[in-house]
């Protein structure tokens, strides 16, 4: 069991790592020293305060015991994809601490939400309205943000949980 979640965490991992370079961050290219390094220093908080968000758009519509997928992961995405800038910033700690207090308001089974919730290899899609300032621009009017560390972070939490169990 613990084998094929680490081959899922290994899996989303590579995905991330080998998807179109539209969605690679510009930091990436940026010299940070040490990989090893970098991997044990700690993150810096999130400047987002998701102690006192109003997490009701997720408890009021995804409730057990059944906990539809279709309902749960709507109500995922309408909360947090405000918030998928700080979220795709894996320097921060902000996934792990919305998952945290989403689990915490919600008291939800551990993995639900990455059981439950894809959509690709790229994560959750989250679409917005184009800012009215841009509406000569010609991009179509959408734009278009993926939450990529969503299915790594999510992968974790599982195997974190069964390894406590």
């Amino acid at each position: 069991m613990l084998n094929s979640c680490l081959s899922a965490v290994l899996f989303f991992l590579l995905t991330g790592l080998a998807a179109s370079s539209s969605f690679i961050s510009d930091n990436v290219f940026e010299s940070h020293g040490s990989i090893g390094r970098n991997l044990l220093q700690a993150k810096k908080g999130c400047s987002v305060n998701f102690e006192f968000q109003n997490y009701t758009i997720i408890t009021s519509q995804c409730k057990g015991p059944q906990y539809p997928p279709n309902i749960c992961c709507a109500a995922l995405k309408e909360f947090a994809c405000q918030f998928s800038e700080e979220l795709n910033d894996l320097t921060n700690d902000c996934a792990s601490t919305m998952f945290s207090y989403i689990n915490l308001n919600g008291k939800y089974p551990p993995g639900l939400f990455a059981n439950e919730c894809r959509e690709g290899k790229l994560g959750l899609e989250c679409n917005a309205t184009a800012p009215v300032g841009s509406l000569n621009d010609t991009s179509g009017g959408q734009i278009d943000q993926i939450l990529l560390p969503f299915p790594l972070f999510v992968s974790s939490l599982v195997v974190l949980f069964q390894t406590m169990l």
